[in-house]
């Protein structure tokens, strides 16, 4: 499906000619896997009418469920382990202030995180209508570690110095001693508010201290990382009505921590680092030092995950295969704003 854009990001995808067609296949589908939902056809013409009279529609709770299990179902994020008809849905479509969202955020992290035992789950806000947006938050995962430059050198995540930079000129203050895992706030936009800041609070995020098995000194390079990847930079669309913030979690895949935070030169660079300490030859890339790095660093990871009793996966093939776009209800990737 193709949105507008203007200068805040999305317009509303709503209202437009063909929404009852879309809405149509949904709700084929939900009546066919609920048949206890009711008449199709009484259904049908309730939407038909609304359509015609507001320009969209509003779905049930039923519908927003099955509609948003499908989504996490079909994103790839959830582990094939996980029965996708109990994941967790948070109707919140009642929710529109920047505040609120931000408080229902925080919520969901500390929801989500269950101890440890990780959650899978999504917390739908307000959706787009023809009248008006629904929030949408400008951070791709709820919690993230800043970055900040000096000099030629970065200190914390150099994925998110950019952002970093975007929200202090919005008013973020860093901590005074800049560490590399200070929380981002998160940065929430409505219609009515405009941009507005929000510390997450550190009590909210369990984070698990990292070491290695067989590695002591690995310890000491004192790294960390939080539990729950909770994406939120997706909008959930649901047969033909958008759901622009709807944050959801997965389980976290050992090496999404291990190589692609810790590891790669892009984020925390950390690899040359282990190397030296491993004594790898780092004169090329040849001598499969960075997968030697890499593999060492998700070792630690999945040791210290079970350790701490925090739900890990060691292998992509715990999760759901990548489906091809069908039309139904999906994840799709938002048009990417920095905050201004």
């Amino acid at each position: 499906m193709t949105a507008l854009r203007d200068d805040r990001g999305l317009l509303p995808a709503v209202g437009r000619p063909g929404l009852f067609d879309v809405a149509e296949r949904f709700l084929r589908r939900f009546h066919g896997a609920r048949p206890r939902a009711g008449e199709l056809e009484t259904r049908l013409a309730k939407v038909r009418a609304e359509i015609a009279a507001t320009g969209t529609y509003r779905h049930t709770p039923a519908e927003l469920a099955f509609g948003a299990r499908i989504a996490l179902r079909e994103s790839g994020w959830c582990p094939d382990g996980v029965p996708w008809r109990g994941l967790l849905v948070r109707d919140l479509r009642s929710v529109r202030d920047a505040e609120d969202v931000a408080e229902e955020c925080v919520r969901h992290l500390r929801m989500a995180t269950g101890g440890g035992t990780v959650r899978p789950m999504v917390s739908v806000f307000a959706p787009d209508t023809p009248w008006r947006p629904g929030p949408r938050i400008r951070n791709d995962q709820l919690v993230r570690y800043a970055g900040y430059r000096d000099g030629d050198r970065v200190h914390g995540d150099r994925r998110f110095v950019d952002f970093t930079t975007a929200v202090c000129r919005l008013g973020w203050l860093s901590p005074g001693d800049q560490g590399p895992f200070d929380l981002l706030p998160l940065v929430v936009e409505t219609g009515h508010e405009g941009v507005r800041l929000h510390q997450v609070p550190r009590a909210a995020v369990l984070e698990v201290p990292l070491a290695h098995p067989e590695l002591p000194w690995f310890a000491g390079l004192a790294l960390r990382w939080h539990a729950v990847p909770v994406v939120s930079n997706m909008r959930l669309h649901i047969g033909g009505i958008d759901y622009p913030s709807a944050p959801f979690n997965g389980v976290y895949l050992a090496r999404g921590i291990g190589e692609e935070s810790f590891a790669d030169d892009g984020a925390y660079g950390l690899g040359r680092v282990v190397a030296e300490r491993l004594g790898l030859d780092t004169s090329s890339d040849r001598t499969l030092w960075r997968e030697r790095v890499g593999l060492e660093f998700n070792r630690a990871v999945l040791h210290s995950f079970d350790r701490a009793g925090v739900s890990v996966e060691h292998s992509a093939d715990a999760y759901l295969p990548a489906i091809e776009p069908t039309g139904g209800p999906a994840f799709l990737r938002q048009a990417p704003v920095r905050p201004r």
